[in-house]
Order: C-alpha cells, then structure tokens, then sequence
C-alpha cells in the first residue's frame, strides 16, 4: 500500500510541475508515515511542507493544489484530507485492506521478505570474543543481534555470511597458555605462585584438568619457554570448542571462522602495512610506523608497529579488514561492545585508505546487559574470574526468552535482563506474550479442523464483513509487515521486529477478547479464520527472523 502511495505522489507533482500549478520542479524525499491517531487516516505527509519555501507558498495552499490531482486516483484512496498547517492524510479503500489478506496467505512462510538489498553481499562478524574464556551474557546480546541482522538483512535479499573472527594471536593467547600451565603443574603438586595478571576463573582449572588427564606430567619438567605456546594452543581449542556449542546452542551457526593468527602466517599483516606505507597512510616516526588516523575524525594517530618492531592489534585489523573487502563484499558490518565507540573512526580511516568508501563499513554498538532477579541485580563480578555465562543464562530460562530479551531494546541502549521474568508463563512475559498468541491461533484451528469448519481455498473467502475497527487494525498492522522487515535491514535494528510483534500479539488480543471467531454467519467466521490465519503467519515469520521459535502448543 505504501509502496503504491508514494508512487501516486510522485506522479502527482510530477503532473503539477508539468501543468505549471507548482513551479519549482524540486522532487523531494517523499516522506509517507503512519499517523498516531487513526482518524487522521492510514498514511500521512508533510510534503507540502517540504515545498513551501522552493514555491514561495503557504504549505496548506500547496497542500490543496495536490490533493486535487491525488484524489482522483479513486482505485487506491478513499478519501484524502488537509489537516492542520498542511499535512496531507490518506485513506486507502477498505477493500484494498481486506484483500491484502490473501496475498499474506500465498506468500506463507515468505511473507515479508524483500528485494531491497538486489543481491548485495554482506558479511556480518559479531561475537569474535578471545578464545580465553567462556562466552558471557554480554557476548550473548552480540550473538542475537548480529544473528537477527544477518537473517533480517537475507529476508530483505541480501547475500549475507556470519564471520567469527578468533582472535588467536597475541598476548592474551599467551597469558592464558601461562594461566593453564601453571594450574597444569599446580595440580600435579608443583608449587605455584599464580599471578594477578593470569586469568583467575575455575574454567582454567577445568581445563588443565583435562590435559593432565589426557597427558599426564609430560610437559612438568619441560621449559616454560616452550610448554606455554602448546598449553596456549591447547587451551585455545578447548576454549573455542566451547564457545562453538554453547552459540550452537543458543541457535547461532557461524558460515566462518576466521583465524587472526593466519594473517600473520600468510605474511598479510606486513603486506597490508607496507601497502599502506607506500599509499602514504602509514607513516615511520621514532622508529615506529603510525596510521594517519587524525585524517578520518581521530583525536590522534595510532601506531601499527612499535619501535621494537611488534604490530599492535591496530594492524591485525588493517589486514582483516583488506582481507574482507578482496572477498568481495559490498558492505561489511561489525558487531562490537559499546565500549569500542572510540574505535569506530579508526576504522573507518582504514577502510577509506583500502580506497573504499567509509559506509561500505557499518559498526553496530551493543550496549551492557544489567541481570536482574525479580527487579533485583545479579552481582557479576569478572575480578575473581567468576562470571554469568551465556550457557548459564540459555540453560536458565531456555533459547527463546534469552534470544527474544537480548533484542527486545536498540542495540545501543542499556539492557534490563530479568531471569525470574524471562522463565514467567504470564502476559507479563514479553515472549510468552507474542508466542502465546500465535500458540492460541494454532489452537484455533485445531478446534475448527476436529469440527469439520476449516475452509478448503482461503484464496476464496470473501471479506467484506471484516469491518470492525479491531478487525480493520489488525489487517493495517499486517500490511505494515514487509516494510517493518525492509527498515529493520536497512537501518541494522531487530529491535524494531520485536516492537512489531508485540503491538502484532497485542491487537490479536483485543481482537479476540472481543469476537467470536466461529459464529452464525459462515461467512464471517471464514473471514474471521482468514484473518487469523495471517496473523499467526506473520507472527511466525517475525519469531523466525529473531531466532525465536513460534510454537503450537504451550
């Protein structure tokens, strides 16, 4: 409907143009949104707003000028209002609304997806935490969405893949190949003083655990210098073969996982920098090679390679990302802890110094999660090593809750998570709320198909009789659904998906506690399991987008 709206609008001022009414000939960015209030119509613009200074005219003259010409097109509008200083208000046919239904039941399980992204190639890299430790609920909120936006980003018909970059290269591999050797000898009933700097969580006991069983004391007696790169290398894997089930198990399945580690081996590191050197973005000072970052926005430039000749990570990411834009994406989108904010335009100078535009990279900012239990914080203290893990979390209150809690606020805002709320069967419950409401649909039906009373072509069903103003609603938020689906690609925001499904759930209900679906009129109560139909469909379809499964029963 918005789609074929804001087509008729653009022709409308091309024809005033043409016809010398309007002057200008300026074709704005035509804005065509939703008003707060239904009786202000399906759809509203400020266009004649937008025109009043090229026109050198009021706005609400400008405003009856067009609605002449937009009135005319009696296949799509009701009726077209001015309202206050010149906001144009539309009503779509009441017909067009009710037939919209049918085109939601042959799409099915498609129903919402789009082409706006024309084949685009995406990549999506989130998660990528150090394979030092076990994934925790920050990390969490980093797996729903960038998941969410990459599904989110292929219904809108892009080409997308999800990366896990693992960061298996530098210090931290090497402290924790220390923290594992020295538990490793500890256990075996060496004597061992464990330092601050090592990472102090039981896993790490966990872990060495293992390798003595597995090895028993072979590398007691062998020189630090070389038992710490294997027990960094060991730890490493057993770390990362972790993190891999525990995303499997939240419903994450990376396509890639990428080695930082093999940027150095392959030579990349030192072919990107000497690239960029030669480019004159990298500049030598002291002794030390620096990235002009103060070009792109930086406070300061950055070094890439100490004076001792060891490259920061500030290199690696150089490399990496000249890696990516070789494989041929058109964007590429990182995932990362609010805490990076301050990163952000280094990176966006690398990428414009590969010769790329800065939006060819999108950084999406995932803010802290505060763990609640029943309104009350969970203490989640990383200075003793112990902390709420994703596991710990998922296993609590089950994949569903989790994935659907993480995504129900933007990205870059504050997070709330209540474990006692997340597990309540109730309508207090914000997943249980829209699953319910799709569960009680499926039951619905299963009552109509036991009594014989399912219709055999919903494509048939005559609609004339859905004019109540909740059943009315209820369709104008269905047809809202590509759109929704189309700007949460776009805009890189699942939060908007989950906004939707909950006034979706919300209308269904008010619908429901209100009419009776099977009734006296046969016909109505057909409609009426049409209508329903399309909305269970278009609440499965949102889940599924979330990662978050849309259940029959419950």
């Amino acid at each position: 409907m918005k789609k074929a709206l804001l087509e008729h609008v653009r022709k409308c001022l091309e024809n005033c143009y043409a016809n010398g009414t309007l002057s200008s000939g300026l074709m704005p960015e035509i804005v065509i949104e939703v008003p707060a209030h239904t009786e202000h119509g399906d759809f509203a613009t400020n266009v004649a707003m937008q025109l009043a200074k090229p026109e050198k005219k009021a706005p609400r003259q400008i405003a009856e000028i067009l609605v002449k010409d937009l009135a005319v097109n009696k296949e799509l509008l009701e009726k077209v209002e001015i309202a206050g200083p010149g906001f144009i208000n539309f009503f779509i046919r009441k017909d067009l609304w009710q037939q919209s239904l049918k085109s939601i039941v042959v799409a099915g399980d498609n129903y919402g997806k789009g082409t706006a992204g024309n084949g685009k190639k995406v990549q999506v890299e989130f998660v990528s935490a150090n394979p030092t430790g076990p994934l925790h609920i920050g990390h969490g909120r980093g797996a729903a969405t960038g998941d969410a936006v990459a599904s989110i980003l292929s219904a809108a018909g892009f080409e997308v893949i999800r990366e896990y970059y693992i960061n298996d290269a530098g210090n931290q591999m090497d402290t924790l190949g220390r923290s594992v050797y020295l538990r490793y000898c500890e256990l075996l009933g060496k004597a061992v003083e464990f330092p601050e700097n090592c990472y102090q969580g039981d896993y790490i006991k966990d872990i060495a655990r293992d390798l003595v069983t597995k090895y028993g004391s072979r590398y007691l007696d062998a020189p630090e210098e070389e038992s710490i790169p294997v027990f960094s290398r060991l730890g490493g894997d057993i770390i990362l073969q972790g993190i891999r089930q525990d995303l499997e198990d939240f419903g994450v399945v990376h396509n890639t996982w990428f080695s930082e580690q093999t940027l150095f081996d392959s030579g990349k590191v030192a072919e990107a920098v000497s690239s960029m050197q030669q480019s004159g973005y990298i500049y030598e000072n002291e002794g030390a090679l620096w990235f002009r970052t103060t070009d792109f926005g930086d406070d300061k430039d950055r070094v890439v390679v100490r004076g001792n000749g060891v490259t920061t990570y500030f290199a690696s990411d150089i490399a990496y990302h000249k890696e990516k834009f070789e494989r041929g994406f058109d964007w590429v989108i990182d995932v990362w802890g609010a805490d990076h904010h301050g990163y952000v335009p280094r990176l966006k100078g690398i990428v414009q110094g590969l010769g790329r535009s800065a939006d060819d990279l999108k950084i999406i900012l995932v803010q802290l999660v505060s763990l609640l239990r029943d309104g009350v914080p969970v203490a989640m203290s990383t200075r003793s090593g112990e902390f709420v893990t994703l596991k710990e979390v998922v296993d609590e209150v089950g994949r569903d809750a989790a994935r659907y809690f993480f995504l129900m606020r933007r990205s870059d805002s504050q997070l709330d998570f209540d474990l006692e709320l997340a597990k309540r069967q109730s309508t207090e419950n914000p997943v249980y709320y829209v699953q319910y409401a799709h569960a009680r649909i499926c039951s619905i039906f299963e009552t109509v198909t036991e009594r014989g009373l399912l219709p055999e072509d919903f494509t048939k069903i005559p609609l004339e009789k859905l004019e109540s103003s909740e059943e009315m609603s209820l369709i104008k938020l269905l047809g809202q659904f590509p759109e929704v689906v189309e700007g949460s690609a776009l805009n890189f925001e699942p939060h908007r998906i989950t906004y939707y499904l909950q006034d979706l759930a919300g209308l269904f209900h008010s619908f429901y506690n209100k009419h009776r679906v099977i009734g006296e009129d046969p016909e109505l109560s057909a409609a009426r399991l049409l209508l329903l139909k399309c909305t269970a469909q278009t609440l499965k379809n949102g889940l599924t987008l979330l990662g978050v499964s849309a259940p029959e029963r419950m």
